[in-house]
């Protein structure tokens, strides 16, 4: 199984990005997917996720309203759109799967990511 993560950068304070998940090896159709993010000196958060079907979506507080997360299962990929970015959304970002459901905890997904860096600058 390989989930590649992608699109993450520098970006002023305010402005946008969009990260993909790119997966392979499992059978994505029924994988719930999620977005984590650890911060330096941090621990490992959750941010969105997205059951296997996409019926079912959650953020995060403080996410909600500026992030926005999407599967597509003909690409076997999914999206976290990120929008109003401020300094507190810096991190490294991973993408996660698990069968089914998704989940909010980090213990409950087998498969990883390698993550991407997302740096807002003030």
């Amino acid at each position: 199984v390989q989930l590649q993560a992608s699109g993450g950068g520098l970006v002023q304070a305010g402005g946008s990005l969009r990260l993909s998940c790119a997966a392979s090896g499992l059978s994505f159709s029924r994988h719930a997917m999620a977005w984590f993010r650890q911060a330096p000196g941090k621990e490992r958060e959750f941010v969105a996720g997205i059951s296997s079907t996409g019926g079912t979506i959650f953020y995060v507080d403080s996410v909600k309203g500026r992030f926005t997360i999407s599967r597509d299962n003909t690409r076997n990929t999914v999206h976290l759109q990120m929008s109003s970015l401020t300094s507190e959304d810096t991190a490294v970002y991973y993408c996660a799967a698990r069968l089914i459901t998704t989940s909010r905890s980090v213990w409950d997904y087998g498969y990883w990511g390698q993550g991407t860096l997302v740096t807002v600058s003030s």
